[in-house]
């Protein structure tokens, strides 16, 4: 017999442990503040995972450690707006197209955490798959490595659910078993219809709730609504405490979804991938949504045909707060070389390609008086590169997360090392 035996997170604990908690002081480096432009030859103090200082003539108290940054470039965190990172139990649930009432967990040992540390990656926004005509809650993670999975989680950040347009919820490419019918929606037009449904019913169902409320007063024996946890987060929604994030591709749909979501009275706080976005940015921004995009990608399928690399600039001089994201892989530890592409394309200036991975990415998370930025009392988020994080052959050094050094390039085990102390495969044959 074969005995297959996984020994995780002990060995990677003792092998990869966050630093303990300490004051840092980044000294005499170029610091891109995104908010505030650029500080030459500049200090970041943080203490107790806050920055405390920044400037030029900032002193540095007895006792903190002290980074040189001579030649180095230092900015906020980059926080990636669109991620499936470390999450447990699979992408996508699409037994149902409506699951607002469930969420999404993490798991520490993803090995990607790590390796985004190294592109200097400090938060990001963890989504399911787009099965689902209105998903999931996401989970909005501080990359924490060698903790547990209740440290990655992004203390008080606020809800976000996932909602999906087109090809995806109305599963044009998914074949259930024999004998299984097809789950509704079929059609594009079916996933409006779906929206427009539960929205109704969550009107009702908040109106039978306020008729209860009243009833109370007057009779302490009046009978509650059937309590349900699916109308309770649409209800959320409405009222502004679950905040939409919607994966589109066409401008056809994206207007249906601002006029579902205006007849309804709520705002979608951000576009994903919204790779038409460019028709309509005068739309997208007068209805106060944001728009996360990828840099270049596009035709990799009849949905994304239109896309174009010039789709992030061009949205942005139209008004619209964009963020340049990674949907996970490769790209999630290059989001500096990804910015930097709105630059080229399109014309955006330094600042605002800059700001596309961190000031309004924070901004589309609602957390944007946290992280996104160097500025007194923010988070200690912050990467180290070599250079300019724009130009080609610079790389990230140093990366850290509430003050605390998650990733240090000089201490960095290889690939094969860090497999190696995260998981222990033996075979053993009785």
């Amino acid at each position: 017999m074969m005995r297959r035996t996984i020994l995780m997170m002990a060995a990677a604990t003792a092998a990869a442990s966050p630093a303990a908690a300490q004051d840092v002081a980044i000294r005499n480096a170029t610091i891109l503040t995104v908010s505030n432009g650029t500080i030459e030859g500049g200090t970041v103090v943080i203490r107790n995972g806050k920055i405390a200082a920044v400037g030029r003539d900032v002193q540095v108290p007895a006792g903190v450690r002290v980074i040189d940054g001579t030649g180095k470039y230092v900015m906020p965190g980059i926080i990636d707006a669109h991620s499936h990172t470390a999450m447990d139990a699979g992408l996508n649930e699409g037994s149902e197209a409506v699951t607002p009432e469930v969420k999404v967990q993490l798991r520490a040992d993803a090995m990607t955490i790590y390796r985004q540390l190294a592109g200097g990656v400090t938060t990001v926004n963890v989504l399911h798959g787009s099965a689902n005509v209105i998903g999931g809650q996401a989970a909005i993670a501080k990359l924490r490595w060698g903790v547990p999975a209740d440290s990655l989680y992004f203390e008080g950040a606020p809800r976000i659910v996932k909602f999906a347009l087109g090809e995806n919820p109305k599963r044009s490419n998914s074949n259930p078993p024999p004998g299984t019918p097809r789950r509704e929606p079929y059609t594009r037009m079916g996933v409006e219809h779906q929206l427009r449904h539960w929205f109704t019913e969550a009107v009702k169902y908040r109106q039978a709730w306020a008729a209860y409320n009243d009833a109370v007063k007057r009779n302490k024996d009046a009978l509650p609504p059937r309590r349900d946890l699916r109308l309770e987060a649409l209800v959320d929604i409405l009222e502004g405490r679950l905040l939409v994030h919607a994966h589109s591709y066409r401008e056809d749909e994206i207007l249906m979804l601002i006029k579902v979501a205006e007849d309804f009275g709520f705002k979608i706080k951000a576009f994903q991938h919204v790779l038409e976005g460019y028709k309509i940015a005068d739309e997208i921004a007068r209805h106060g949504a944001g728009a996360s995009t990828f840099a270049d990608n596009w035709a990799y399928k009849m949905e994304a045909w239109d896309a174009i690399p010039h789709n992030a600039a061009l949205m942005a001089k139209r008004g619209v707060i964009v963020s340049i994201n990674s949907d996970s892989d490769e790209r999630a530890r290059r989001l500096y070389q990804e910015a930097a592409k709105a630059i080229k394309y399109g014309g955006a200036s330094e600042t605002e390609a800059l700001k596309m991975i961190t000031l309004n990415a924070a901004i589309h998370l609602g957390l944007e008086d946290r992280i996104g930025s160097i500025d007194v009392g923010k988070d200690g988020d912050i990467a180290i590169f070599s250079g300019h994080p724009f130009a080609p052959a610079s790389k990230v050094e140093m990366t850290l997360v509430d003050g605390k050094v998650m990733f240090d390039i000089n201490q960095a085990m290889t690939l094969q090392k860090l497999m190696g102390a995260t998981v222990r495969t033996t075979t053993e044959e009785q």
